[in-house]
């Protein structure tokens, strides 16, 4: 491994350590929630509409761990702070995992 994936890996972890961010400094300071987490309806509230295209697309995708958690809403917020790192650490890896694919097929098949 050369030393500029090693800096990249590291920065990815700390990246995903950071993730919890997102749940706690909204919590910290009483506001509702992850800048740009929202939903149709919290859309509807903010700009009095939606547009045609986000709801026809809105439930397109199902994520694989709903609100990044594992216990739900109703989860401690230990359980919060564990899932986000575990939803960052899963996304770093089905991303390197894509790369790694394409690059393999590009190196077979040249170009």
């Amino acid at each position: 491994m050369t030393r500029f994936q090693k800096k990249l890996w590291i920065g990815l972890l700390i990246m995903a350590l950071l993730t919890p961010l997102g749940i706690l400094i909204p919590e910290k300071f009483k506001a509702e929630g992850a800048w740009g987490e929202w939903g149709i309806a919290k859309l509807d509230k903010l700009l009095g509409y939606v547009p045609e295209g986000l709801k026809k697309l809105s439930d397109f995708w199902k994520a694989p761990i709903p609100d990044y958690s594992f216990g739900g809403e109703g989860a401690s917020s230990t359980l919060h702070v564990i899932s986000y790192i575990a939803s960052g650490l899963l996304g770093i890896a089905v991303c390197a995992f894509i790369v790694f694919i394409i690059s393999r097929f590009i190196a077979k098949h040249g170009k």
